[in-house]
């Protein structure tokens, strides 16, 4: 019987060389963690500083210039500025202070961070920042003015904050009223198209709902991406050669599952198959049903709308 090693130096030895190899295991984990943190939060800065440098060049290029207006909190705080003398820099920080304060409550103290940050940011901008001057054609205004504003607020979302606090308020209403997120921001937007319309005139408040329109859907491309795409699941018997034409043919990456059959439109017994899933852009489903209409005529497809995708075969990838 072999016996066993007493020897306390070496056991002391042991230990020490298990531990330095834990503790380099340990900080090369730490180390890498703390630069994907350090990469995001680099992202998210630059995020921010390019929406907030975007939305400063709508107000003040676009909308200050012809005296036009907007909805959400921006929207307020211009209606104020042009029924008052007090300085729309003072009114974007002030109208937006109780959002910030309710994200703080709802979301978190970081959110609340970065959203004050971007505010005072833009608030500075429209006071200090020397944007050059455009064209003072109405529509034009109104268009790319909305499109600027949008494209700024599409930015510092995707940097983890807010320019416009009102979206707050559509989150903290929504979760205690059976209202939409959406539905809380149009009833908003409303009541200040309305004001405008009332207070100033209707020429202004058509001009600043086609302004809202126009940021609005740049938004939606910023943050949802201009390439859209749809997530499908495809349920068939001949799933293996639709599975080889998605990746030949389409050039997508795919997802398999087993399943089991529950009905069939003759009263086929239950069966173990395959579900197939995959993500493609909306040109290419078209191509994608075709496809499979070649292969499978009774294919059974679900087609949903992707907001957003990361990691995985994104990108096509061609085959030779």
């Amino acid at each position: 019987m072999k016996r066993k090693n007493t020897d306390p130096f070496r056991a002391l030895f042991n230990l020490l060389r298990t531990g330095n190899r834990y503790t380099r295991l340990t900080g090369a984990r730490n180390a890498f963690e703390f630069k994907v943190v350090v990469r995001k939060l680099g992202a998210d800065i630059f995020m921010m500083a390019l929406g907030v440098l975007s939305a400063g060049f709508g107000l003040k290029s676009f909308l200050l210039s012809a005296n036009f207006l907007d909805g959400g909190a921006t929207g307020i705080a211009l209606l104020i500025s042009e029924l008052s003398n007090i300085k729309l820099p003072l009114l974007l920080v002030s109208v937006n202070i109780p959002f910030i304060l309710l994200g703080y409550r709802i979301i978190s103290p970081q959110f609340a961070l970065r959203t004050t940050i971007c505010i005072v940011s833009l608030a500075l901008c429209v006071a200090f920042f020397p944007y050059p001057p455009v064209p003072q054609d109405k529509l034009l205004v109104s268009l790319f003015g909305g499109f600027f504003l949008g494209a700024g607020t599409g930015l510092a979302v995707r940097g983890g904050a807010v320019i416009d606090g009102t979206e707050v308020l559509a989150i903290a209403m929504s979760k205690k009223s059976w209202l939409t997120i959406g539905d809380v921001i149009m009833v908003i937007n409303v009541l200040v198209f309305s004001l405008c319309a009332w207070l100033i005139s209707v020429e202004k408040a058509m001009y600043a709902m086609l302004t809202y329109l126009s940021a609005a859907k740049t938004v939606d491309y910023i943050i949802e991406g201009i390439e859209e795409y749809m997530g499908v699941t495809i349920i068939s018997v001949k799933s293996e050669r639709i599975r080889m034409m998605i990746i030949e043919k389409l050039g997508r990456g795919i997802t398999v599952y087993n399943g089991e059959r529950g009905f069939g439109k003759s009263g086929e017994k239950l069966y173990d198959l395959k579900i197939l899933y995959t993500i493609i852009t909306r040109l290419e489903i078209s191509k994608l049903k075709l496809e499979i209409n070649k292969i499978d005529p009774n294919a059974f497809m679900v087609m949903t709308s992707v907001k957003d995708i990361k990691g995985g075969m994104i990108k096509k990838r061609r085959h030779k």
